[in-house]
């Protein structure tokens, strides 16, 4: 319980690559659990646990490790990989990233990667004129994998400045600060994330046996976000996620405010600063542990109901289908 849910817009996506080669996407969703009625709908979530199990699904099938995203040729299972172990006996992490940019330029077709640096800041550009959905979706997945793989082998979190992207904000425009943990803007002259240059000197610490097991679990560890307590909204959603554990009471914002050291007037503030609120925070965990419960658990949803703090089964599905667009016996019978 705790794991923030996915949008069906990025189910779409991922899939639109397997469309586009002919590839029947239903037997896909089956296998990832995914009820393929769901990506009809605007408002429906997934858990992350499907989203690996597809993901996985479209990798042993398209062979692709763009999952036929790209416009170029297949990346071919393996090329990921050696891209890591190339970059893994650099000095620092500035190299590292040049190492790596070098490696997917080797490949016609693949991705047009750039490290650039002016002044104190530092930007990993995908410079690739990008157009179709699916393609953005692809340029989405190698921005958060990289900066990922960045923290990843300097053993800390590199903190975004902002992420760039050359196209008008998409439906699902409020994914995105979730996604990469920093401000976002839509419509600008490239697409990149920027960060502080001085990064760029932090020696790598990881080795082989550590890449091995990271290797394991990649790409979906990488591009799942990982929960790193650094805002305020984070702090807060961790905090209600625990306590959903244990109790079906959430604590009120001035005992979240207590356990953070910080007055109810200024917690409310940084979250609004921060574009969210407590009680948006509060709907968003239980929404997702809600979905969870229906998807992969078989729980009676008056059960499920009472567990996530409601105090009657109409007061619950009211609240889901304000959620999702459906209602609970609705979504649980797509999922089985």
């Amino acid at each position: 319980m705790g794991r923030r849910t996915i949008t069906v817009h990025h189910v779409r996506a991922v899939l639109a690559g397997a469309r586009r080669s002919g590839i029947d996407t239903v037997p896909l969703l089956q296998a990832a659990q995914i009820p393929p009625l769901l990506l009809g709908d605007d408002r429906a979530r997934i858990t992350p646990a499907q989203f690996a199990r597809l993901f996985r699904a479209l990798y042993r099938t398209t062979q692709d490790e763009f999952l036929g995203l790209g416009s170029g040729p297949p990346s071919r299972p393996g090329t990921f990989a050696m891209m890591c172990y190339a970059s893994l006996g650099c000095r620092d992490l500035g190299a590292a990233i040049r190492r790596g940019v070098a490696f997917y330029g080797l490949f016609p077709g693949g991705p047009d990667l750039a490290l650039e640096v002016s002044g104190d800041e530092a930007r990993f550009t995908v410079r690739n004129d990008l157009a179709l959905d699916e393609e953005r979706f692809l340029t989405e997945c190698l921005l958060a994998i990289w900066h990922r793989l960045c923290s990843w082998l300097i053993g800390r979190r590199i903190p975004l400045a902002y992420t760039d992207f050359a196209y008008p904000p998409p439906p699902h425009k409020d994914e995105y600060a979730v996604l990469f943990d920093c401000p976002v803007r839509f419509g600008e002259g490239r697409t990149g994330a920027v960060f502080d240059a001085h990064w760029l000197a932090a020696p790598l610490v990881r080795d082989e046996p550590a890449l091995d097991a990271m290797l394991r679990r990649a790409p979906f560890d990488l591009l799942s976000r990982p929960e790193y307590g650094t805002t305020v909204a984070e702090q807060v959603r961790r905090a209600l996620a625990q306590e959903l554990r244990v109790s079906p009471r959430l604590p009120v914002l001035g005992e979240v405010a207590a356990r953070l050291a910080v007055s109810p007037a200024t917690l409310r503030r940084r979250l609004q600063q921060e574009g969210t609120s407590f009680q948006q925070l509060k709907d968003h965990v239980r929404r997702d542990a809600a979905i969870a419960g229906l998807a992969e658990g078989g729980e009676p949803i008056a059960e499920l109901a009472a567990r996530l703090g409601f105090s009657e089964d109409t007061a619950f599905h009211r609240a889901f289908r304000r959620w999702t667009g459906t209602t609970p016996g609705a979504y649980r019978l797509r999922s089985q």
